[in-house]
């Protein structure tokens, strides 16, 4: 951890705790189950974990990623959620430092980890994050120096509406559902906290994202164009790196249109 100031180590281990609350919130939301009770317990064996069991980062190395009680093997996505929720924390604070606005991106930023594991695993967008997140995201415009109110509320518009019309007229011309309601209001949500200048810029480097990852996937796995892959993902990958380089991104696509 040489280099890396008190303050900002403080930070990432403080979103390694938030990051173990959305495993449970990625676990039990698809299954309509409370994240409150009961306690963490393992899903294979229903053994309680104990706090000692429950460190983030911590516990899954000196468990050597099993349960402690049956010893099946937990899914490294525990570790990785917990990992990156710790350093995109740490990210957003030495991006904007001790601020009210800091939050707000916290909070931004647990929503997209948890959306996108949950896209991962079931392909759904939760409407209890995304709608709830759409309201976060214009109260923070309203109550915070973050972005002009009218930005936000833009933004819900135009990146719900984009959304809903490419996926109407791409069930016009293919005769079937392709972009999915869940998606629509992730982008709204998105929109909240960035604003309507955000919109453009993060559907196309989120299609870009897509392409880049979505066709060498299916060509692995050898399925043809039907084969599903969850856009929420590249939506929230996207949505992130706007939140820390929006200022050239937006530079760059003006560019590139002008030229």
């Amino acid at each position: 951890m040489m280099g890396i100031s008190g303050p900002v180590l403080t930070i990432f281990i403080f979103g390694t705790l938030i990051g173990s609350f959305l495993n449970v919130c990625i676990s039990r939301i698809p299954e309509h189950k409370s994240v409150i009770t009961p306690p963490s317990h393992c899903p294979q064996c229903s053994a309680r974990i104990r706090w000692y069991q429950n460190i983030p980062i911590l516990s899954y190395i000196v468990l050597r990623g099993k349960c402690a009680g049956c010893g099946l093997p937990i899914p490294i996505r525990y570790l990785l959620v917990e990992a990156l929720t710790g350093v995109l924390f740490a990210l957003v604070f030495s991006r904007f430092g001790f601020q009210y606005a800091t939050l707000l991106c916290w909070i931004f930023t647990s929503l997209l980890i948890a959306i996108t594991f949950i896209d991962l695993d079931h392909q759904i967008v939760p409407d209890c994050l995304s709608l709830p997140g759409i309201g976060i995201g214009l109260a923070g415009a309203i109550l915070l120096p973050w972005i002009p109110w009218l930005d936000s509320l833009l933004g819900i518009l135009l990146g719900g509406g984009i959304l809903y019309l490419v996926a109407l007229v791409y069930e016009l011309l293919a005769k079937r559902e392709g972009m999915g309601g869940g998606d629509i209001k992730l982008l709204a949500m998105i929109g909240a906290f960035l604003g309507w200048q955000s919109i453009f810029p993060i559907v196309l480097l989120s299609s870009f994202i897509g392409t880049l990852v979505g066709v060498p996937w299916m060509l692995l796995k050898k399925m043809d164009a039907r084969f599903v892959i969850p856009f929420g993902p590249f939506l929230a990958s996207a949505a992130l790196i706007y939140l820390f380089w929006g200022g050239p991104i937006i530079r760059w696509y003006l560019a590139f249109f002008q030229n």
